[in-house]
């Protein structure tokens, strides 16, 4: 089964960036970890701080290309209605993560534009969230 992982805006500083919300490992490393303990996966990354880079990414591997798709918006997850129309256009399913509980942060991280047009949403487990997405995918 061919699974894609998006990341989106400020995932690329996991490991540096606030270490006591997000932790102190890269996703990079942390991907290698995921590709072992699941290796009926075919595991695919990408990361982005665009916009119109995780719609494209979503309409290109949404339509067969994969098989399921694990989708942590960032930021995007309270603002974009676009990345929302996307995924309610795709035919796979899509897995929202978190890495934090969002419903226990800022209010403005409280709603997510995506949580009802995914087919459900892991936060709050750090990246072990990714591992419960693709498991979720898998069965």
């Amino acid at each position: 089964m061919k699974i894609l992982i998006i990341n989106g805006p400020n995932l690329n500083l996991l490991g540096r960036r606030e270490p006591e919300i997000y932790g102190n490992r890269s996703f990079e490393d942390y991907l290698e970890e995921l590709r072992n303990a699941l290796p009926e996966a075919e595991l695919l990354y990408e990361q982005t701080n665009h916009e119109g880079v995780i719609i494209d990414l979503l309409q290109e591997y949404g339509f067969g290309e994969a098989d399921g798709i694990v989708l942590n918006a960032g930021g995007y997850t309270h603002t974009s209605v676009a990345i929302r129309d996307a995924v309610s256009a795709i035919e796979v399913p899509v897995v929202e993560v978190h890495i934090s509980d969002t419903s226990k942060r800022e209010p403005f991280r409280q709603f997510s534009f995506l949580r009802d047009v995914c087919a459900t949403c892991i936060q709050g487990h750090g990246l072990k969230g990714y591992k419960m997405a693709i498991e979720y995918l898998l069965h």
